[in-house]
């Protein structure tokens, strides 16, 4: 089904991440994992840490890719000839948002669709947000991230007290 292309900030990376990755990996011949910079959010992570933590824990995955961005989503995609937009949606919130961005994705390249993917129940939940507040007071979040991100955040956090 060709180049996909699955958008986000990934601060860190979770499992709803990675169930989005790997059930799009079995629906498009390649999904480009692009991780956004966005001027107006402050990360915990470096883009380059947030690439290659992607890098690590998607590695199983041939056709997935992970790569950094600027700019419009738009003009990525035309960038690396990628005709879909996958975005994972945990909840109604979730939904009213994405749609808006799709919307004008769709305005400004009308070849371009965007496919949303429900997450997985276990994950409805789950958000970066919650994973870094749950590690800043040093709670396990074994069950929400990878170890290699459950580590980097560990190491994140030991470094700010």
């Amino acid at each position: 089904m060709g180049i996909a292309v699955y958008p986000g900030s990934f601060d860190p990376v979770t499992y709803g991440h990675l169930d989005i990755v790997e059930r799009g990996s079995k629906v498009f011949d390649k999904v480009i994992v692009a991780v956004l910079y966005n001027r107006s959010k402050t990360p915990l992570f470096t883009i380059e840490e947030r690439v290659e933590l992607l890098r690590k824990v998607t590695s199983q995955f041939p056709n997935v890719e992970v790569e950094s961005f600027n700019g419009l989503l738009i003009d990525y995609m035309r960038k690396k000839n990628a005709k879909a937009i996958i975005k994972g949606l945990r909840a109604i919130s979730d939904f009213e948002y994405e749609l808006q961005m799709a919307s004008i994705n769709k305005k400004l390249d009308d070849s371009v669709e965007t496919f949303f993917m429900m997450t997985n129940n276990k994950y409805s939940y789950l958000s970066s947000s919650i994973v870094k507040e749950l590690a800043k007071y040093g709670a396990s979040v074994s069950d929400l991230v990878p170890e290699a991100v459950e580590e980097a955040l560990r190491k994140k956090f030991q470094k700010e007290s």
